[in-house]
């Protein structure tokens, strides 16, 4: 995380995020948000509007009821698509002329945190210069830039969004190319995609078998989803499915899990769309965009092939950043943000799937076998939850890092960085040597407990 972003009141990595009703996730910042952004962010001088799509949480509307209040006071007409996926949203954003999208989630996180994603016109995530443009407005008095009479807003739910999604989803597949005979266990993790991903991969033609279906306001990401795959590695064994997908709270990541119900991370999954795109003269300035914590593994694998890996700062709006400036067409994350800016401007983990089980069905070949283009370095990661201070300042940490580093010199990484979502210190090495690297993340994660104590 930036020193900027460090310094931030309200925004993080990824937006707003935080324990729903508790400062900064509640009703009041919410319409503080909707009317700064409603007075920063309007286009034109035609009736302004925001698409505003949500996850299953039940903090969920609570936090759009707050943000339509805001942004009608700013002017703006609500255009309210219910759960969608954040993909979606994005997409619509642009779809829609709207003057901006928002996203009510807290992506992976358990129910009781929520949190706001804003995007601008272009259905791109705002830039740091408009977020900290917008926590300059949140806490001021806007009341002379509200509407009155005839121009404040007002607030529509439309219907059939989530059909748009799936149709833009469905075309990302080679033309006259179905799914048929594939056999597909999804986890939607109770979440966005619940209803648009089961549609999109049974129209394609697949055999689909759907847990986490069930959203109940409290229940997503709670042991399903792509960060706990339990589940569906024992639905993949248990129906002998040919493939597993395992979405997020708002499914704009994805992990899969292969016929012998091993996980396949968004590591493998950029090797496998790079080296099929390169194949087909389809991967843009000969190589991906990925974070530090990308594994190196990918990197010496791409190279081997001749492909560059450019690493950026952990957040898949760095990853776009970095696309975008430098004319990549494939990026994103070792969680499962892949980002694939042909189809989508944010990471969307149904297209990223169908991109995969489209190299399967080419191929003709298993899961295990397409998906295990590398072997891993031996990577350790861990982590540290503070309530207060800053662990990583104190001087015995930052001897413990001087001394971790020196330890690994030239065999491997490390990497320690704080969460923009959460209050953890996440510690990460990596190397040849896999006993070293488990004592020096150790050493490191005992000494930030001692320094947080």
């Amino acid at each position: 995380m930036s020193d900027a972003t460090a310094k931030r009141r309200y925004f993080g990595t990824d937006g707003i995020r935080g324990y729903a009703n508790k400062s900064p996730m509640t009703a009041e910042t919410a319409m503080k948000v909707g009317m700064a952004a409603g007075v920063k962010l309007r286009q034109g001088g035609h009736r302004h509007r925001v698409v505003i799509g949500k996850d299953t949480r039940l903090s969920g509307y609570m936090l759009e009821n707050a943000l339509v209040a805001g942004f009608t006071a700013a002017g703006m007409d609500a255009l309210l698509l219910g759960p969608v996926p954040t993909p979606a949203v994005a997409m619509l954003t642009r779809s829609m002329r709207a003057d901006i999208g928002v996203m009510i989630s807290a992506s992976h996180n358990p129910y009781h945190d929520n949190g706001i994603k804003l995007f601008g016109h272009d259905g791109f995530k705002l830039s740091n210069a408009d977020e900290t443009a917008l926590e300059d407005l949140i806490d001021q008095d806007l009341s002379h830039h509200m509407a009155s009479g005839e121009s404040i807003g007002k607030a529509t739910r439309i219907e059939g969004v989530g059909d748009r999604y799936v149709e833009t989803a469905k075309r990302t597949l080679p033309r006259n190319m179905s799914l048929t005979g594939m056999r597909v266990v999804l986890d939607c993790a109770n979440g966005a995609a619940y209803k648009v991903a089961p549609q999109a991969l049974w129209e394609l033609g697949a055999d689909v078998i759907v847990i986490g279906d069930e959203p109940n306001g409290l229940n997503i990401n709670s042991e399903c989803g792509s960060t706990d795959t339990a589940a569906l590695q024992n639905k993949v064994n248990e129906v002998r499915a040919d493939i597993g997908i395992a979405l997020d709270g708002d499914a704009d990541r994805v992990i899969i899990v292969d016929e012998k119900s091993k996980v396949v991370d968004g590591d493998q999954l950029m090797a496998v769309v790079a080296e099929s795109w390169k194949e087909k003269d389809r991967l843009a300035s000969n190589g991906i965009v990925a974070t530090i914590m990308s594994n190196l593994g990918l990197e010496r694998y791409l190279n081997s092939i001749d492909l560059s890996l450019a690493r950026t700062a952990v957040g898949d709006r760095h990853v776009v950043e970095h696309m975008r400036k430098h004319g990549f067409n494939v990026g994103g994350e070792q969680s499962g943000h892949i980002v694939l800016s042909d189809y989508a401007t944010t990471g969307d983990g149904l297209v990223a799937a169908l991109q995969v089980m489209t190299v399967v069905k080419e191929s003709d070949r298993e899961v295990s076998a397409i998906c295990n283009r590398f072997t891993p370095v031996p990577q350790v990661l861990k982590n540290v939850r503070y309530s207060q201070g800053e662990p990583l300042e104190a001087q015995e940490v930052e001897k413990a890092i001087a001394d971790a580093r020196e330890k690994l010199a030239n065999t491997g990484r490390i990497v320690i960085r704080k969460s923009g979502t959460e209050p953890l210190i996440r510690v990460m090495a990596e190397g040849d040597d896999e006993t070293l690297i488990n004592n020096v993340v150790d050493e490191i994660c005992g000494t930030l407990r001692k320094a947080a104590a």
